[in-house]
């Protein structure tokens, strides 16, 4: 009946079938979700574009993908400029010289730098074992215990010292009085939210909510010529050589009866007592006036089977098995990979465009 069934409406399934349908292409989209748009899915609580599974910053230095969303949506020049919040105290991301300002009192990059240096060497860490000497390698002591060790533990869920050194191969350290997070030529949000440039993309594709894959096709099987596949690569093998791990999320969104919150967009905690890693505060993504305010506690979890899937493990052990499912996976040439699940890779969003586009100009 159809040339792709595309499992999943994300960023990936979607732009690959409005580049399908362009070549003339039958798609046929199911979502096992609610709604479209997978991890970008935004919702208006109260007049506010609210980012449902965490923040989205749309940032690259990938021209041909810019132009390809600006298709689709106008963006602002919203700057990703986050805080960080370590007891009483409040610092600048990423690290850079009002960082350091704010750490020690320093004024110049050279001074800053001498500062570094002289923790560093301290420690005298020639080969990093692990996570947290990895850090104090790379950035001192002060550094590392208010800004790293806390939200690291949160973020993985264990102690720094038994997480691998490269997780962290480098920090970046930026000797400018410059916040801005990213170091790309094109950032923004879309006026108007991610869904409804994924509306757009679908506009004119059936798509199915409420759809898992796996029922779907045992009685639907042969519906399509190819799948685009863009859930977990070890679901769909079965978990034949095993389950691959996550990270999930939890989010706890409110309604505030104030104005202002926090006054960014994004406030990260990185003090091991706070629960949460971050608090996002939705209006200021669009500069919103709103007499109300919408925040999201964001909790990072251990994942189980049943939980959602948000950030890949890449520890040695689950390349390994990634391994053995991509090889799998070359086997089988009615089905296309994509995503951070089908591809068990942590990718931006700018990533996942363009990798979606060579597969579509692939297929």
């Amino acid at each position: 009946m159809f040339d792709y069934l595309i499992v999943g409406s994300g960023l990936f399934g979607s732009v690959f079938a409005c580049e399908a349908k362009k070549k003339g292409k039958s798609c046929l989209v199911i979502e096992k979700r609610s709604h479209i748009g997978g991890n970008v899915y935004t919702e208006v609580l109260n007049d506010i574009q609210v980012h449902k599974y965490g923040a989205h910053i749309f940032h690259t230095s990938n021209k041909q993908v810019w132009d390809y969303v600006n298709q689709f949506a106008k963006f602002n020049n919203y700057i990703n400029s986050p805080l960080a919040v370590y007891q009483d105290e409040i610092y600048n991301l990423p690290f850079n010289m009002n960082t350091f300002n704010k750490l020690w009192g320093v004024r110049t990059p050279e001074e800053a730098k001498k500062r570094i240096a002289a923790q560093t060497k301290d420690h005298n860490i020639m080969e990093p074992k692990n996570l947290e000497e990895q850090a104090l390698k790379l950035v001192g002591n002060d550094i590392y215990e208010k800004l790293i060790k806390g939200y690291t533990e949160k973020q993985w869920g264990c102690k720094c010292s038994e997480l691998p050194a490269f997780i962290i191969n480098r920090l970046p350290l930026r000797f400018v009085y410059d916040n801005n997070y990213y170091d790309v030529k094109y950032q923004g949000i879309p006026v108007g939210g991610y869904t409804n440039i994924i509306e757009k993309l679908l506009d004119g594709i059936e798509v199915r909510l409420n759809t898992d894959y796996f029922t779907f096709i045992k009685q639907n099987n042969g519906i399509a010529k190819k799948v685009v596949f863009t859930g977990m690569i070890d679901e769909f093998f079965e978990y034949q050589y095993g389950a691959l791990e996550y990270r999930s999320l939890r989010f706890e969104t409110e309604t505030l009866a104030m104005e202002n919150y926090q006054g960014n967009a994004v406030v990260n905690y990185t003090d091991a007592i706070i629960p949460y890693t971050r608090i996002i505060e939705h209006k200021h993504f669009e500069f919103g006036k709103q007499a109300e305010t919408v925040i999201t506690r964001e909790y990072s979890v251990s994942w189980q089977m049943g939980n959602e899937p948000y950030y890949p493990i890449n520890i040695e052990k689950n390349s390994n098995l990634l391994k053995k499912y991509q090889a799998l996976a070359e086997n089988h040439d009615d089905v296309i990979f994509g995503g951070r699940l089908g591809t068990y890779q942590y990718l931006n969003m700018d990533e996942v465009i363009a990798a979606s586009l060579k597969a579509v100009n692939r297929a």
